[in-house]
């Protein structure tokens, strides 16, 4: 979808619902996303479209002036898109994906249903895997794009989506359960859960960075065994943010006190030469 198109859904969403957060989940992107996406448009337009307050937003004088063409030209555009697609064979296709567990769980519904509303006859086809597997899959053309820990494969076309914390998790009656932040030098008391599989992790290179040498008693690219082992008080261990949503097991997660993250990015051979389903599709991963 056109930037500037987001930008106006964004200014329109948030006016509805009132607040940044909410727009956010009505649209599948990120809060961050919604709030500097409403920045460009004032900075662009030089005026100020929304008030900020405790109460959440309101518009300005200047937004309500502008809030009606900004809703007819997303209208049009719709209707625009839709002539276009027509003509282009939107009517039916199949993107297929490349993705790690995190992402198929908890990104991937939210942005393949907001996708489907518009387009609802295209088909999908899902393998997860780790990073090397994915990135592999997207040089031989199994799948047409996929979710990657960024820097990639320097042959494949990369889109920036989000820097990820990696935060340490342990059991809720750890001995170091209450601190704000896990001292990195801690991580070589206990034994230690990795999760990883083939190539070398994010969690691997934290460890050569602090100069450490765990004592790595499992290693599994599966993240809920990791937290089962971990709430059962067999270790401790590091996992993405993303894994930790909406889990079922009784575990504490803490920040380290040095800096630890992943960038996710999606990944595909060329964007010139995809099928004009990727295309749009790609449109809706940057903006969920």
């Amino acid at each position: 979808m056109d930037m500037n198109i987001q930008k106006y859904l964004a200014f329109i969403k948030t006016v509805e619902y009132g607040s940044f957060t909410k727009a956010a989940d009505a649209l599948n992107y990120s809060q961050s996303g919604i709030s500097r996406m409403i920045h460009d448009l004032e900075k662009e337009w030089k005026v100020s479209l929304l008030e900020r307050g405790r109460a959440g937003v309101k518009l300005t004088s200047d937004g309500l002036q502008l809030l009606p063409f900004v809703k007819n030209v997303c209208m049009e555009y719709q209707r625009l898109q839709i002539q276009i697609d027509d003509l282009n064979g939107m009517q039916s296709g199949l993107i297929r994906i490349g993705a790690f567990s995190s992402v198929a769980t908890h990104w991937l519904p939210n942005i393949i249903a907001e996708f489907q509303k518009d387009y609802p006859n295209i088909d999908y086809e899902l393998l997860v895997g780790d990073y090397t597997e994915i990135e592999q899959w997207i040089l031989d053309g199994r799948v047409d794009c996929g979710f990657l820990c960024l820097p990639a494969h320097p042959d494949l076309e990369t889109i920036f989506l989000e820097q990820e914390r990696l935060l340490v998790i342990l059991p809720e009656n750890h001995a170091l359960a209450d601190y704000d932040r896990f001292p990195v030098t801690e991580l070589c008391s206990e034994p230690f859960l990795l999760l990883e599989k083939g190539g070398k992790s994010e969690i691997s290179e934290i460890f050569e960075r602090w100069d450490l040498n765990p004592k790595i008693h499992f290693t599994t690219w599966d993240d809920s065994a990791i937290m089962a082992m971990t709430e059962s008080g067999l270790g401790i261990s590091i996992l993405p943010e993303l894994s930790l949503r909406r889990i079922p097991y009784h575990i504490a997660a803490k920040e380290l006190d040095v800096p630890a993250y992943r960038n996710i990015g999606l990944a595909l051979r060329s964007r010139k030469t995809a099928s004009l389903a990727v295309k749009r599709f790609l449109d809706y991963v940057q903006y969920r």
